[in-house]
């Protein structure tokens, strides 16, 4: 069964409401941007305080990581539990779990209340392993979930199609439609007068009593809050959040089955990544949908190979009649792998971040809103000191940050010194490469009518050498994530301007 020809996300094959530019200067009391989970869910909490809020987006709302997440509302994160207890401590580990747990039902009772139908079913969590070494692991995390108190543990209660050696289950966790969810809070958020701007990429914040946007057209937004809810900070104020994040890109497919979807959510303990879950598409019918194949964004150039791994599993487990869509999506890791949600800098209070979800951005984006709208509100917040960005926990963020830094310097040099060309002549309709142009590296796109896009591939963040993603059909950086369309247009930061054009 073949891959559908274009990247398309399930969930963003729904109807959404279109905005304007922001095309004047404004004044207002909170200023959020990005409109994903997390700035829509910070707008809304904001506004029913009263707040005047205007929520920008570089691009189309809810197009973000958001719209091509698996969706899964989880405090399972993978074997996490235990990590936490060893590299934060016991205390703060059942917080993290306290928080997303507190986020589920932050989402469950939204929707409830404004009557959402987004899809959504409670469904448990599984972790499962096929070896002896991650049948070890999920024991190890089973006593985590005892010693915090976490209502799951080891259980042979596993729906697959294939032998395990182990699973461990986290009961009551969701699943849900991320887009109808949204678009419904946004409707809400349009009654509230809440101004919405589209298209309009914040490019820098003046920093002060009252932080200034400014966005790309030149027009800025004055206000005593900032919400950077863009997924990667784009600005920094000496946070030095570049080298403080790994980005990694994964893929998913909605696949179409003759045979038994499993309930329940799934995802491995072993390598290569697989998870698994059941959905309802546009049409009302139940699919499959199977994600994986994690890592380094930018640094893999064949990723259509990711979403053949992942139909050959599917194949191979489940049988597959069709495939009618397939997306992928970028997320962020920090440090310790607690996501830095506050203040950008102890020196600017008013200026906040919310980023390095780890791939389960619809419960910690949901804590990120709940933890930021308490904050400028000045309330207490059980989880705020928990993800204060300007944290240092010894066990583990000098190690990471010397590992992630020296990949960084080592992506930084070999694309610099890549020799690696075609010539113009030998691309295919709808193929990129990089090429030599005047005796200097390039990025060529030739599409399906065999007209050619020339662009620079130096990275406009911090001068990395692009690679092309042949999955997605862009040019993305494999030190930060940055990602740019064929015209050099700016698709993901933390870069804020696009790619000078050669043609």
């Amino acid at each position: 069964m073949r891959l559908p020809g274009a990247s398309q996300s399930m969930w963003r094959d729904f109807q959404i409401e279109s905005f304007p530019s922001l095309e004047e200067g404004l004044k207002t009391e909170m200023t959020v941007i990005g409109a994903g989970i997390t700035g829509i869910t910070t707008a809304y909490l904001l506004v029913n305080q009263g707040y005047d809020v205007v929520l920008l987006d570089a691009g189309q709302i809810i197009s973000g990581a958001t719209g091509y997440t698996t969706a899964k509302i989880s405090a399972q994160h993978g074997l996490v539990y235990d990590d936490l207890i060893e590299t934060i401590g016991e205390e703060k580990a059942k917080l993290y779990y306290e928080a997303n747990r507190s986020a589920l039902n932050m989402i469950d009772d939204i929707r409830k209340k404004h009557e959402i139908d987004c899809d959504f079913s409670y469904q448990d969590a599984f972790v499962y392993g096929e070896s002896e070494q991650s049948k070890k692991k999920i024991e190890k995390e089973a006593e985590a979930y005892e010693k915090l108190g976490i209502d799951g543990g080891l259980s042979d209660d596993v729906d697959l199609p294939f032998k395990i050696s182990s699973a461990i289950k986290m009961k009551d966790q969701a699943q849900f439609h991320p887009v109808k969810y949204l678009a419904a809070l946004v409707g809400y958020l349009k009654e509230k007068n809440v101004r919405i701007y589209e298209n309009t990429r914040a490019v820098d914040i003046k920093k002060g009593q009252k932080p200034e946007v400014i966005a790309e057209n030149d027009h800025s937004l004055t206000s005593d809050h900032v919400v950077i809810a863009s997924h990667f900070p784009f600005k920094d104020f000496e946070g030095v959040y570049f080298a403080r994040l790994h980005v990694e890109r994964s893929y998913s497919l909605a696949v179409k089955t003759d045979t038994k979807i499993p309930e329940g959510m799934y995802l491995n303990a072993d390598q290569p990544k697989r998870s698994i879950r059941n959905a309802v598409d546009p049409s009302g019918e139940k699919v499959l949908l199977v994600g994986g194949e994690s890592h380094t964004s930018g640094q893999i150039e064949d990723t259509l190979a990711c979403y053949e791994n992942l139909r050959a599993f599917a194949d191979e487990h489940f049988g597959v009649t069709e495939i009618p869509h397939r997306w992928s999506a970028q997320d962020m890791t920090t440090l310790d792998k607690v996501p830095y949600i506050g203040p950008i800098t102890e020196k600017n209070p008013n200026i906040h971040v919310a980023t390095g979800f780890t791939k389960w951005g619809m419960t910690l984006g949901t804590v990120a809103a709940q933890v930021l709208s308490d904050l400028i509100s000045e309330k207490e917040n059980p989880y705020a000191e928990l993800f204060k960005p300007s944290r240092f926990n010894a066990k583990s963020d000098v190690k990471n940050f010397t590992v992630e830094n020296a990949d960084v310097a080592k992506e930084f040099v070999k694309g610099k010194i890549d020799r690696r060309t075609k010539e113009i002549d030998e691309l295919e309709h709808d193929e990129g490469a990089v090429v030599k142009v005047n005796g200097k590296r390039a990025g060529c796109f030739k599409n399906s009518a065999g007209k050619t896009t020339l662009v620079d591939t130096t990275c406009t963040h911090m001068g990395c050498e692009l690679n092309w993603n042949n999955g997605e059909k862009s040019w993305d950086c494999p030190c930060h994530g940055s990602r740019f369309n064929t015209d050099g247009k700016v698709i993901e930061g933390p870069a804020t301007k696009p790619l000078e054009k050669l043609s």
